[in-house]
């Protein structure tokens, strides 16, 4: 059973210096391997992390491929790159994660599946978090990524089954896809929709809305306990469940 509670953001704490220490995320975001296309999404943290949506600092960014899009944007924004080649494996994971020095964990168009989270490291299923371009749990797992899951999903408006594709963002375990779901946004279909088409719709609403949720996570406006999903907390006034209104 999902609780409600009535919440106010902490307030980040102070260095030495007086300055306010921020939470920090790294970013997990594959890209493509083209230097000029992806990881639109990463960019649009970062812009939010400059412009106040998102309270908090982008720390680094991690993609699969070397020299692709990611890489691209993020010597763009003067972000710290890693290089992340196979195999993924929770040694790794955990490296990265400590190198980082990050609070929270952002994936953000990760093709892979996470390992390595652990309850007693800062890496763990409190901290990482995910968008994924599918409402689920319907439209969701292993293999169920990008382009798939807007093929998958006009099939099933075409026989009927549905009237809304949309966007999830949910805590991570180490599973596809699994973690609690604390953000949907539902996107209409109309009959002239391609997966083309509705893959730029939903894209749209995810650069709105991932900064904005991104932030309530990193300033502890949603939580769970990391083991069990009905553990989760929302704010009295929030709604899991929004529409895009185009």
């Amino acid at each position: 059973m999902l609780r409600t509670r009535l919440v106010r953001a902490g307030k980040h704490q102070t260095n030495g210096g007086g300055q306010v220490n921020k939470p920090k995320i790294l970013v997990f975001a594959s890209g493509t391997r083209f230097p000029n296309r992806g990881g639109s999404g990463f960019e649009k943290l970062v812009l939010a992390s400059r412009n106040g949506k998102l309270d908090s600092s982008i720390s680094g960014v991690v993609s699969n491929y070397e020299h692709g899009g990611v890489r691209t944007l993020a010597e763009k924004y003067g972000i710290p790159f890693f290089f992340f080649p196979k195999p993924w494996t929770a040694e790794k994971y955990q490296r990265i994660a400590y190198n980082s020095q990050a609070d929270f964990f952002a994936l953000s168009g990760w093709l892979k599946l996470v390992e390595g989270l652990d309850p007693n490291t800062r890496f763990n299923s409190k901290t990482v978090i995910n968008i994924h371009p599918g409402l689920l749990p319907g439209f969701g797992g292993k293999g169920w990524h990008g382009h798939h899951v807007h093929e998958a999903v006009i099939a099933a408006y075409k026989r009927g089954e549905i009237t809304h594709t949309g966007l999830s963002m949910h805590f991570v375990t180490d599973k596809f896809d699994e973690g609690p779901v604390f953000f949907r946004c539902h996107v209409e279909i109309n009959d002239d929709d391609t997966a083309d088409s509705i893959g730029s719709k939903v894209n749209a609403q995810e650069h709105i809305y991932q900064p904005i949720i991104t932030d309530m996570v990193v300033n502890s406006l949603i939580t769970w306990d990391g083991v069990n999903p009905d553990s989760l907390e929302v704010p009295l006034w929030y709604a899991i469940d929004q529409y895009a209104t185009v």
